[in-house]
């Protein structure tokens, strides 16, 4: 399987075109952890695969599971002995005003994952009142103390992350990334300029939730909905509205060796010089993820899936 790497942002650490989020393990509340079909054996297969297929990258956080990915992603890394690029998040509550607060945020973070530093370490979201500038101190502060080799951002605004950039640029630090929502289903990132700021300063865009938490497998349908929290984002009507994109990713999946939609949605991302970091529950869901990478839709497959896509967003 051909795994093309790429550079985290301006820093040394290579990246595989595609990492695998952990916000699944642990989590309870968005993915029925422990009660949905899937064990912490599950969770382990997918480690156990993804290194297989050299695809090192993890990103968790520290609000994943209440603490509970990190803590099952740190075993694993342990009990491997095996190179992992591991990146996790601090979460600016309200409560958490001082800029110590990260720091100390992060030693329980490795706490939990049982190592002496992470790989990335990022602000979570852009939570008021303090501006962007004051996080990005503390960064500066982590990656000085070793803490972490590499800094970043999740959630900023083009804004923000100039900002955060500039900050951490002053103290000879550079941002690394700017993790964001973005799918063929959330295409804001290309209307309010996260892309091209990112794309302009050199900060590698990390995509979450690129499979539009499972709409974008075609998996399902108006008759078929997600269960639970998810239900309730996609209902029916916009379940009804995502079938035409659908079967052009089934069409266009066809005309690339049979790939799934989810592998086309996937390999979009890619085209767009993101790197996306799909979950996986066990290690079925992370081979089909795999299967976006080692090809490239045609600039046509791309430009087609843009139009059908850009009313749905």
């Amino acid at each position: 399987m051909q795994n093309n790497s790429r550079f985290l942002g301006q820093t040394d650490i290579r990246i595989p075109e595609l990492g695998i989020g952990t916000w699944q393990w642990g989590d309870r509340m968005m993915w029925d952890y422990g009660k949905g079909g899937y064990t912490d054996a599950d969770i382990r297969a997918v480690f156990d695969a993804a290194l297989a297929a050299d695809i090192r990258f993890f990103d968790t956080a520290e609000v994943y599971g209440l603490g509970r990915s990190e803590t099952l992603l740190g075993q694993f890394v342990r009990e491997s002995r095996e190179d992992a690029i591991v990146a996790t998040k601090f979460m600016p509550f309200p409560w958490r005003l001082h800029r110590s607060r990260l720091m100390a945020a992060l030693k329980h973070s490795l706490k939990r994952l049982g190592l002496p530093h992470v790989d990335l370490y990022q602000v979570h979201f852009p939570l008021p009142p303090l501006p962007a500038e004051h996080w990005a101190e503390s960064l500066a502060d982590a990656v000085e103390a070793g803490l972490t080799r590499a800094v970043g951002v999740s959630n900023f605004s083009a804004a923000q992350m100039g900002r955060a950039f500039n900050t951490l640029a002053a103290r000879n630090v550079p941002l690394a990334s700017n993790q964001i929502e973005y799918s063929l289903l959330h295409r804001e990132p290309e209307r309010n300029g996260q892309l091209q700021t990112a794309r302009d300063l050199g900060i590698t865009i990390i995509a979450y939730s690129p499979l539009a938490k499972g709409i974008l497998t075609g998996k399902y349908t108006p008759e078929n909905p997600p269960p639970g929290a998810r239900g309730r984002i996609y209902n029916r009507e916009k379940l009804q509205k995502v079938q035409p994109l659908i079967a052009l990713m089934k069409e266009i999946g066809q005309a690339h060796g049979d790939k799934s939609p989810a592998q086309v949605a996937l390999n979009w991302t890619i085209c767009k010089e993101t790197v996306p970091i799909p979950g996986a529950k066990n290690a079925r869901q992370l081979q089909s993820n795999l299967g976006a990478i080692g090809w490239r839709l045609t600039d046509d497959e791309i430009a087609a899936l843009d139009t059908l896509s850009a009313p749905l967003n």
